[in-house]
């Protein structure tokens, strides 16, 4: 299999209201990409946020004592703690420096998955309130501009535990599973695999990440030709919920 990862160029500066498969489809057509049926998309969850209007205005916070209590503790503004434990279910974790939380999509991730960059100073963004169904937004839209059968998959940027540096991770997808069950097969000396499931959309969201980067390259959607096994999972009712690892699971968990 040869994959081809392609950043999307000339995007411009994305505001609420914005059409993103419109402004995705125009500024492929300026770099003369094409569509193709099992094509993915991957698109920055900060890009998404944007065109929703989900931003937070950190000066409108009034934090209260336990953001003031943890903002201590961690060394973060208030205001900003403040945001995160209004996006949280559960503070899972806080030391100096970070907070790991359970968001309200039940992902546990540093400060609730709130990013202050590539936004204007003092502002922040979410995670998209429904990222399955943002993407499943786009890529309706753009499978009728197209009449192609693509998958779309909004990703974050996250850390992990146990490793240094952050990765693409996938938040959100519509049009293909996010995990492959590949249990039932067998590897090269005849054994059959009884536990192998792959996250093949955190895999695509990462490899969409080294195009996007994290700075200034203004490089928020990626698409990903060439995945022979998109017939495999492709899927139109799919969810991200296969990755999330339950809590009764979770064996790093207090």
């Amino acid at each position: 299999m040869e994959i081809k990862v392609i950043g999307i160029k000339n995007i411009p500066l994305i505001k609420k209201g914005d059409d993103l498969s419109q402004l995705i489809l125009k500024s492929a057509d300026s770099q003369n990409i094409k569509l193709d049926d099992g094509d993915i998309l991957v698109i920055a969850e900060t890009a998404v946020a944007k065109a929703d209007g989900n931003v937070i205005n950190l000066k409108n916070i009034e934090p209260g004592k336990q953001a003031y209590n943890l903002a201590k503790l961690t060394g973060k503004e208030a205001e900003l703690v403040e945001a995160i434990i209004e996006e949280s279910n559960e503070i899972v974790k806080v030391g100096p420096d970070f907070i790991i939380c359970e968001t309200k999509h039940g992902f546990v991730c540093a400060n609730a998955g709130i990013d202050e960059s590539n936004v204007d100073k003092g502002m922040a963004t979410p995670i998209p309130l429904n990222p399955d169904s943002s993407a499943h937004q786009i890529r309706k839209k753009m499978e009728i501009s197209t009449g192609k059968k693509i998958a779309v998959i909004i990703s974050d940027t996250q850390g992990r535990a146990f490793r240094e540096g952050a990765i693409g991770t996938a938040i959100g997808i519509s049009g293909m599973e996010p995990l492959w069950d590949r249990c039932g097969e067998f590897d090269l000396y005849g054994r059959e695999l009884k536990t192998t499931s792959i996250a093949v959309a955190d895999e695509l969201a990462s490899a969409a990440s080294l195009v996007m980067g994290q700075a200034n390259e203004g490089i928020p959607v990626v698409i990903i030709k060439g995945i022979s096994y998109f017939d495999k999972l492709e899927n139109d009712k799919a969810t991200i919920n296969p990755l999330i690892r339950p809590k009764k699971y979770d064996v790093f968990r207090d």
